[in-house]
């Protein structure tokens, strides 16, 4: 954990590493505190008809447990890969937690994907099991017979009882409820996040458990110090991608913190504001573009009585603006940080004890090396753009693309990470993402980010959104 101090200079300084040799993200996450506290609230989750159920970590670990069984009698085993297509809910976050305890890699899947884009993931990460929903189980039928790996699906939801599609919950009654975790090194792959980039196919980012420890101080910074008395956090970003995933569900409950689920056909600004008030959620992590469309609730910490204690952004720059709204509206600022699927949340901002710039990433988070250099590696002054790199080794770096050496082999120069993104830093250290390599724009000789554009556009008052 970051400690607590007055200044950025002292809290990167008094930081450091402590990745253990063995490291099992079920156990971190959920084992330690049933262990301990088995009572404490896990997860609270509404669903669609406002229906709210808890779950205890205790009991997030019984059902883990028995999933982890069922997993071995259908035969997989240390290594395999487990798909899961499915939505905010509890079965998401136990098939996690089973695959990690059962020494499996799990494999995250948006439930928007089509069929071909579930097929190339399914096929190029060679899973032997799936877990889905009534809902999403017609678009793995039908490419079934295209994945010769892909031996069983359990489904929640639907009534199946065969060999192939087997009924999750009539699974999980059978098994038992004592499992004894894989002790799985530090450096044993965990989950695989596939990726999409400008050209070519999606490429699968796979991390390890230690990606678990790296992640922490920079989700602690943006949260300032994360956590305090009352937390509880919640995320509209889907668990399937890397921001939902492990920016707000693992994290949080890494530190025995309470997180809300919910699953929403599409984001509706308004109920989104009443779901945080009813929770009293204290802490969220917003992706700009939810953030903007907030803006059309008029009054929300006045009308509704959400009180916030942090909100963390990312996912594209955030203007002045949208920074503004944020401390009128919600009576909170705003802390955007920086990452991306390979290599997360290595910058931030911490209002806490930093200056916020509108628009700027903020700066590396404790325990992370990042630098703009130039196409031969050399690091660059301020103000001068080039390439946002991250100096390995690193924790939160992820291990390899899977299937990809040579992929894996061009993300780096030397010792640098290349997030193929352009950016520039200050003389106070404060990074400015420029744009992706491929889309700053050039207009008589100067270089403009797409993100200064759309902070632009955003001040006129006949302008709602730019994205």
């Amino acid at each position: 954990m970051l400690k607590e101090a007055d200044s950025y200079e002292e809290v990167y300084g008094s930081f450091a590493w402590e990745v253990p040799q063995f490291l099992n993200m079920g156990v971190e996450v959920c084992d330690k505190h049933a262990d301990a506290n088995g009572a404490r609230t896990a997860l609270i989750f509404e669903n669609e008809n406002g229906d709210v159920t808890q779950y205890s970590f205790q009991a997030l670990k019984g059902l883990s447990n028995k999933f982890a069984n069922l997993l071995n009698a259908k035969g997989l085993e240390r290594g395999d890969r487990l798909g899961i297509l499915l939505p905010q809910s509890m079965e998401t976050g136990i098939a996690h937690l089973a695959a990690w305890k059962a020494g499996l890699i799990s494999i995250p899947l948006f439930t928007l994907f089509g069929e071909d884009a579930l097929k190339f993931r399914l096929s190029d990460s060679g899973a032997r099991a799936l877990v889905t929903d009534a809902e999403n189980l017609g678009k793995i039928e039908a490419i079934l017979g295209d994945l010769p790996d892909l031996e069983v699906v359990f489904v929640t939801g639907a009534r199946r009882d065969g060999n192939a599609i087997v009924d999750l919950w009539q699974g999980l009654d059978a098994a038992r409820n004592a499992f004894a975790p894989v002790n799985t090194g530090a450096d044993e792959p965990a989950f695989i996040s596939y990726t999409s980039g400008t050209t070519g196919n999606p490429k699968g980012a796979l991390h390890a458990h230690r990606t678990m420890i790296g992640h922490l101080p920079g989700m602690e910074f943006p949260h300032e110090f994360f956590p305090q008395a009352g937390d509880l956090m919640w995320t509209p970003a889907d668990w399937a991608w890397i921001g939902g995933l492990m920016n707000a569900l693992m994290t949080a409950w890494y530190h025995g913190v309470p997180v809300l689920a919910h699953r929403a056909r599409k984001f509706d600004p308004e109920h989104a504001v009443r779901l945080m008030a009813r929770h009293q959620v204290r802490n969220t992590f917003m992706p700009p573009t939810a953030l903007k469309l907030m803006r059309e609730v008029e009054n929300p910490a006045e009308r509704f009585g959400v009180k916030l204690r942090t909100v963390a952004v990312a996912g594209e720059p955030m203007g002045a603006e949208l920074l503004d709204w944020g401390r009128q509206a919600l009576g909170v600022g705003f802390n955007e940080f920086y990452g991306q699927t390979e290599c997360n949340l290595v910058t931030a901002n911490c209002g806490r004890i930093m200056e916020a710039r509108p628009g700027s990433m903020g700066r590396a988070v404790p325990g992370h090396r990042v630098e703009i250099i130039d196409a031969d590696g050399n690091m660059l002054g301020p103000e001068e753009e080039g390439h946002i790199a991250v100096n390995s080794p690193d924790p939160v770096m992820f291990l390899e693309y899977w299937n990809d050496a040579e992929a894996t082999k061009e993300k780096y120069l030397g010792d640098w990470l290349l997030t193929g993104d352009r950016g520039a830093k200050d003389a106070d250290g404060y990074f400015w993402f420029l744009g992706r390599e491929d889309d700053v724009i050039t207009s008589a000789g100067y270089r403009i980010g797409p993100g200064e554009i759309e902070d632009c556009l955003v001040r006129h008052p006949a302008v709602a959104l730019a994205a």
